[in-house]
Formats: C-alpha cells, structure tokens, sequence
C-alpha cells in the first residue's frame, strides 16, 4: 500500500513537471555522458600507442588471435587459404593533419564505446520516472542485456568480421601489376563501421521486446516475416562485409540465431499480457 502511494506521488510529481523541465532534466544528463565520453576519450589518447598498434591495427598482423587460430585450423583440415592476413602491408598518410585526425577520431570512438554502460544508465534514470512500478518490472535488465549485446555485436564483428574483410580486401587484384596501397582513413573506417555496425545490429532482441510491449510486433508477424527477414540479413551482411559468401554467412547465421531468440521474447511477452488480463 505504501509502495503504491509512493509511486503515486512520484508519477503525480512527473506529471507536474513541464515539457522545459523535462528538456533541463535531459540537458543535464547530456551534459554529463559527454562529460564521460571526454575524459574517456583523453585517457584513449594518452595510451594511442596501445590503442592504435595492439587494437585498431591488430586484425591485419598475422599473430592476431583470430588469424593465429584460422591459420592453425587452416593446417589442421589441410587448406592453407583458412590462413588469412599472412603478408603484412603499410599504410599511408596522405593529408598533413591526417595522422592527428586519425587520432582524434579513433580517441572518440573508443571513448564512445566504454562509456556505453554509463550512457545507457543516463538513459534508463531519465525514462523510470515516467514508469508505474509494473512496468519498469517489465524492463528489468535492460541496461545489462543491451550493454551485453553492444559487446558481444563489437567482439563478433572485431575478432571475426574485421580480419575476414582485412584479407579479402586486401588481397584482392585485378591485375598482379597493379600494387595495393592503402589510406590509413580507409583501414580505420572499414575496422570501426564493421565493428559498430555488428554491435547495433545486434540490438535486434531488444528492439523486438520493445515493439511488442507496445503491440507494434506480434509472434505471429515475426514467423510470417521470417523469410524475409533472411533475406534482409543477407543484404545487411552484404553491406557490412566484402562480397565473398563465406564472410556473409558468419555475419546472417547470428542474425538469423538472434530473430529466432527475438521471436521466443515476443512469446513470452505475449504470453506475460494475457496473464495479466
């Protein structure tokens, strides 16, 4: 009984406040994840020699983790092709500030990616004021999960994805007279997209839970759609990857794991509402 007059009194407290109180509240919270995002962006540029040689050029060395274990696994079934990003090569700076950009941009980025908890928690005490109780029950975890699924897209797409591009790409001639030099923008850019972009899309539960709390997305819809829904795979992991299928596959088979696991969440939310009739 006091539990439900507390939230009472809490909600009535949301309700009074006005649209430019509810903008400050959101001003502030802003304020304080870029505050977090730059000083973890400091602390990524004072240590750019272990930022920049061990993480944003390990996928193209050949004693990387995951180009170590390729080619060991390369040796083991005889075919000598798994053993990828075996020739080193250079890259180049071609604009005077280039390399201090470069810096620049990698320090964000990394200071973006840690500070991804802190951001989510900012999010999360800006929207549970306005929820009754039942529902922030409803969205227990949710900083957890999504913090969970950012890292686990970013070391999928790192660890697998970036050293599988790095060597198609990089390996790939039209002509053995034509030399492949490389922009250091080039390598950075094709490392962070793959990285970031495996991380977003593997909000995909997330996104669903969401949806069908709402009644926007219903198990139903999500079978129906399901072959489509490969299909949008195939095309996104065409776009984050180089064309060569086996890159495609590593990048769809997990999507098409995380629909199936998205269309279970929307059962049991389902399930939860009819319960709750």
């Amino acid at each position: 009984m006091a539990k439900d007059k507390l939230e009472k009194s809490k909600k009535e407290i949301t309700k009074d406040l006005t649209f430019w109180d509810h903008l400050d509240v959101l001003r502030f919270a802003l304020m304080r994840s870029s505050i977090v995002i730059f000083a973890l962006a400091i602390v990524a540029f004072y240590f750019t020699e272990f930022v920049y040689s061990e993480i944003i050029l390990g996928p193209k060395n050949p004693d990387f983790y995951t180009n170590k274990l390729f080619c060991q696994f390369g040796h083991y079934i005889n075919i000598e092709s798994l053993c990828i990003n075996q020739i080193d090569f250079n890259l180049n700076n071609l604009e005077m500030a280039g390399q201090f950009k470069s810096n620049l941009l990698i320090s964000i980025i990394a200071g973006l990616i840690v500070a991804m908890p802190y951001l989510l928690t900012e999010m999360w005490l800006f929207i549970k004021p306005a929820l009754t109780i039942k529902e922030r029950k409803g969205v227990r975890g949710f900083v957890f999960f999504t913090t969970f699924l950012f890292s686990a897209g970013i070391s999928f797409g790192y660890f697998l994805i970036a050293p599988l591009a790095i060597n198609f790409l990089s390996t790939w001639t039209l002509s053995p007279d034509i030399e492949n030099t490389f922009r250091l923008g080039s390598y950075i850019s094709l490392v962070v997209m793959i990285s970031l972009s495996t991380g977003i899309v593997f909000q995909l539960p997330i996104l669903i839970y969401f949806l069908s709390k709402m009644g926007i997305v219903s198990v139903q819809t999500l079978k129906t759609y399901r072959k489509h829904a490969i299909v949008v795979f195939f095309i996104l992991s065409a776009i984050i990857t180089p064309p060569d299928m086996f890159s495609q596959l590593l990048v769809s088979i997990p999507l098409i794991l995380l629909y199936e696991i998205s269309i279970q969440i929307a059962k049991r939310v389902e399930k939860k509402r009819v319960q709750d009739l």
